[in-house]
């Protein structure tokens, strides 16, 4: 009780930010600072730039394998430094015994950039930090940067927080961009626990994530079942054999890899393929995995129909064990699916699957991204029986908020807030109709609170506006997601 006061003592009279956001948001200003050198002395495009970050990172934990200081990057014409970079990556990696080979290949084909770009090799004037003009070329800037104000600062091991990602979204941002372009929208660490909490996730389980991105699922969920190990045994099983990841864009798949072998881990069992090209029942076999995670590409239902949310959804309960559970966050509009496509898979997940509830999350927590999320929660095949009571859930107020020039951050609410949902969640407590909804559901339904609330209060007028404005944000973001057929904006062919 006494810390729960200080807490908010300091957080809401002193207007303190908590360690866990000031590291965050020390992140976020170091990679803002990087950006502008990245595009000042190297011209970098948005997926170059988290590859050098990363392959930096890579050659930093080396050389101190290695005790090379600086000075080992010399601004040499032959043996460059990015070749001296590039052979560090490469030696890293094979350290970490990353395989098969070919494997190996595709990573360091990635990181090649490093090496093979003339403008970061060679030198020029920079402007440092201080303010003075130093000649160097702008890999060892960079390097001496990232070794200055993260690799020397971070515990890469201890924490959940995927600084890679963080760079990652940063860069989007900064560009001008959020990775809608490529499908890609990182997920916020504390849903990626949000995540492990509803699957109240253990030591034994074994983890796949078919879109795992700059590997935020992964590195979560191997931190929750590490905490819960009970000797350095178990510890090497967890990374070695209970995480598995696919990543089709074969840079971020490089970053990824980066990012886990920057922590010991599960680089072997990460896979630079299509994860919808793959055999559901193979993967069952090969992985014998019981939780699965995901955020899918988003808004790539406009270009090919079979590459909707719940179309990924469905093949990633098909690829988990029987009696396993699969949590995914998705726009909304992916549980709406009123398209003919949308309809039949919904139906089948029914048919093969359970789902057990859905929860409606805060409309900024993809902030700047302009989607309103929502997390499903399915046991994978076990079919979904007609009399099941689902619960649906409203925590848009999860003690979150968007604060000018920093962007989401968390208030002192949000982890009470987060143990009142899990109470719910876990059938703990009652909860009201405007939290919580408890129903049998249909295949047609709209998989969502607000599809089943019944609001038997008269609205204020404030709350009449912001309803309004949330119809209006919804209706602008179901367009955006190519479901303006939803408001009679365009015709569904496929409707009969």
């Amino acid at each position: 009780m006494k810390k729960s006061i200080e807490d908010y003592y300091k957080r809401e009279v002193l207007k303190e930010e908590s360690s866990k956001q000031k590291k965050k948001e020390e992140i976020e200003k170091i990679a803002a600072v990087l950006h502008e050198d990245l595009r000042n002395y190297g011209a970098l495009d948005d997926r170059n730039k988290p590859l050098v970050v990363a392959g930096i990172l890579l050659a930093l934990d080396e050389m101190k394998t290695k005790n090379l200081t600086l000075d080992y990057l010399n601004n040499d014409d032959i043996d460059t430094d990015g070749f001296k970079i590039y052979e560090l990556i490469k030696s890293n990696l094979k350290r970490s015994n990353l395989a098969p080979e070919v494997k190996l290949d595709k990573v360091l084909a990635q990181f090649s950039v490093i090496k093979d770009t003339k403008k970061i090799n060679e030198i020029c004037e920079i402007v440092d930090k201080k303010g003075l003009k130093i000649n160097s070329t702008p890999l060892k800037h960079y390097t001496k940067f990232i070794k200055e104000n993260i690799f020397d600062a971070i515990d890469r091991i201890k924490n959940s927080d995927d600084y890679l990602g963080i760079f990652y979204s940063e860069f989007m941002r900064f560009s001008g961009g959020d990775g809608q372009t490529l499908g890609i929208v990182l997920t916020p660490t504390h849903i990626t626990e949000l995540f492990c909490d509803l699957v109240e996730l253990k030591a034994t389980d074994k983890v796949l994530d078919p879109c795992c991105g700059t590997g935020g699922f992964l590195i979560t969920a191997m931190d929750y079942m590490l905490l819960q190990a009970k000797n350095e045994r178990q510890k090497e099983e967890i990374k070695k054999n209970q995480l598995f990841g696919f990543e089709l864009q074969s840079f971020m798949f490089a970053v990824a890899t980066a990012n886990m072998v920057l922590r010991g881990d599960g680089k072997s069992n990460l896979n630079d393929e299509d994860f919808l090209k793959q055999n559901p029942l193979k993967l069952q076999e090969e992985f014998r995995a019981n939780i699965g995670f995901m955020n899918p590409p988003y808004s790539q239902g406009k270009i090919d129909k079979n590459l909707t949310e719940i179309a990924f959804s469905d093949h990633l309960l098909n690829s988990i064990l029987k009696d396993g559970k699969v949590v995914v966050i998705v726009p909304q509009s992916a549980m709406t699916g009123k398209s003919k496509e949308e309809k039949i898979i919904k139906a089948n997940i029914l048919k093969n699957h359970t789902l057990e509830g859905v929860i409606t999350l805060n409309k900024n927590t993809f902030y700047g991204v302009g989607t309103n999320p929502c997390i499903a929660v399915f046991t994978a095949g076990i079919p979904h029986y007609k009399d099941k009571m689902v619960k649906f859930i409203n925590f848009e107020d999860d003690g979150y908020e968007v604060k000018k020039h920093k962007g989401l951050v968390e208030t002192i609410h949000a982890k009470d807030k987060k143990a009142y949902l899990l109470k719910v969640w876990n059938d703990e407590i009652e909860a009201p109709s405007k939290f919580c909804v408890k129903t049998t559901i249909e295949e047609n339904d709209e998989w969502l609170h607000s599809f089943y609330y019944f609001n038997d209060e008269i609205p204020t007028h404030e709350e009449f506006e912001k309803t309004m404005a949330d119809y209006l944000t919804f209706e602008f973001n179901m367009i955006t997601h190519g479901r303006g057929y939803l408001f009679g904006l365009e015709d569904d062919k496929d409707e009969s």
